[in-house]
């Protein structure tokens, strides 16, 4: 079944306005927020400006919740949750947006920084699924905090601004790489030759060795507050430098870093801000760790939501365990991730009547896994035929689609952990090219549908 193009709902100026409008707010996020740090930190700060209250200040004055009021939490500020508490009660179940907003990067060792040859590196450690080799030669940017023993903290930023260094990893010269290029992709660059080239000029010291590092390790000093040692208690991640831009002569796609998953995570945030008093309480959750299986005490795995929920429902009146399981698994959620947008010069991995198109809107996946569905989350027919009717009726246009043949690959997201907890859930979201290459692609039009997708799931749902 072919899908039309969404472009014809916005054919007039003042449509297409909106989708330009909503795409250009969602550009510079992605270019002013490249890790989960940054994102909550800007989500908290929208969320504060929109009236929501901290969870936890409404617990440290022992006060209560009841319909319309909005709260959020935040689990060590990579994590947050926010809520628009609904009319029914929590345990009748609510309507949840997730997504995540880690993204493929490469991190700094503990131990990172080092002298080869009058050359100062910073050794790295790579995150998620990536092409190895499509990280270097690129301009490449330090985002991150570094810790330091007496509980203070250093927030660090260098290469997005016009006048900041920026740093890379270096390729070997077309001239001497024929055995390089013998090699198989995935072995053309290893993990242990991402390193980051940071300095060249030797400081001045009484030992004469290692005096380029010396030298950066200055530097750090004077200019950021860093020594040596602190790297030990920092998470610096090494992602794309530059802003995310307008992609095509008709500017209809944005190419930026973290499209994934943050191009999920921004229109299902932006749509709770749309809720004012929603008939079931309303959830919007944006996690870690996705993109390394969810785990750790920031990723979906942990006990940060169902932990929440539980405050909540005391909050409410609520309260008891068995509130708690009824509130899960009453619960409808859309697990918000990207699909793989066909690609016409890599046709030969789509099955053409079930895999995502630019422009078509909205994607939702009944099932991920790999090959044999393994690690999928399998939406029941009954919730997949809700969710239509919600779509059709919101005049939302959406899609269908599987992540390329069945013996193709495959991957997963957050859907079969809430689907762990016996509520409905389906997988969803925007379709990409370049997945989990530094600089992605997507469509405007597409974000934009998954915003009325949001906005529709939210208060029509049920």
């Amino acid at each position: 079944m072919e899908r039309k193009n969404a472009w014809e709902k916005y054919r007039e100026d003042a449509d297409k306005k909106k989708v330009f409008d909503f795409a250009e707010g969602y550009r510079q996020f992605i270019s002013n927020n490249k890790t989960e740090r940054e994102c909550t930190t800007f989500f908290v700060e929208r969320l504060d400006a929109a009236g929501y209250v901290n969870l936890d200040d409404v617990i440290a004055n022992n006060k209560s919740l009841k319909a319309g009021d909005k709260v959020y939490a935040v689990n060590k500020k990579k994590t947050i949750a926010c809520f628009v508490i609904g009319k029914q009660p929590i345990s009748a179940g609510m309507q949840i947006l997730g997504a995540h907003i880690d993204s493929p990067r490469m991190d700094l060792k503990q131990n990172p920084l080092y002298e080869d040859t009058d050359m100062a590196m910073l050794d790295t450690h790579y995150y998620g699924g990536v092409k190895k080799y499509q990280w270097v030669t690129l301009p490449l940017a330090l985002h991150g905090v570094v810790a330091k023993k007496d509980q203070t903290i250093v927030n660090v930023c260098i290469g997005e601004e016009e006048d900041d260094p920026v740093f890379g990893v270096s390729d070997l010269l077309i001239h001497l790489s024929d055995e390089q290029l013998k090699k198989t992709a995935n072995k053309v660059v290893e993990g242990e030759d991402l390193n980051l080239l940071v300095g060249s000029i030797p400081g001045v010291a009484e030992d004469e060795k290692e005096l380029v590092k010396k030298n950066i390790l200055n530097i750090l000093l004077k200019q950021y507050d860093i020594e040596e040692e602190d790297f030990l208690s920092a998470e610096i991640e090494v992602v794309p430098a530059g802003a995310a831009r307008d992609y095509g002569f008709d500017r209809s796609m944005i190419m930026g870093y973290g499209h994934d998953d943050r191009v999920c995570a921004y229109p299902s945030f932006m749509a709770m801000l749309e809720m004012d008093a929603p008939e079931y309480t309303s959830v919007c959750l944006l996690v870690d760790k996705e993109e390394i299986g969810s785990v750790g005490a920031t990723g979906m795995q942990s006990r940060f939501f169902e932990n929440t929920v539980a405050e909540l429902l005391a909050l409410t009146g609520e309260e008891g365990n068995i509130y708690l399981h009824r509130a899960l698994k009453n619960s409808k959620a859309l697990s918000s991730d990207v699909s793989a947008a066909f690609d016409p010069n890599y046709p030969s991995v789509m099955e053409k009547n079930n895999t995502a198109y630019f422009g078509r809107g909205m994607v939702f996946n009944k099932y991920t896994g790999a090959r044999g569905k393994s690690g999928s989350n399998d939406a029941n027919a009954e919730y997949v035929g809700e969710l239509r009717r919600i779509m059709d009726d919101a005049n939302v246009y959406f899609q269908t689609s599987e992540l390329g043949k069945v013996d193709a690959g495959g991957g997963g997201t957050i859907a079969y952990i809430l689907g762990n907890l016996d509520m409905d859930v389906i997988d969803s979201g925007v379709a990409v090219l370049n997945m989990h290459a530094p600089w992605e692609i997507i469509s405007k039009v597409d974000l934009y549908e998954a915003f009325l997708a949001y906005v529709a799931f939210l208060k029509f749902a049920r």
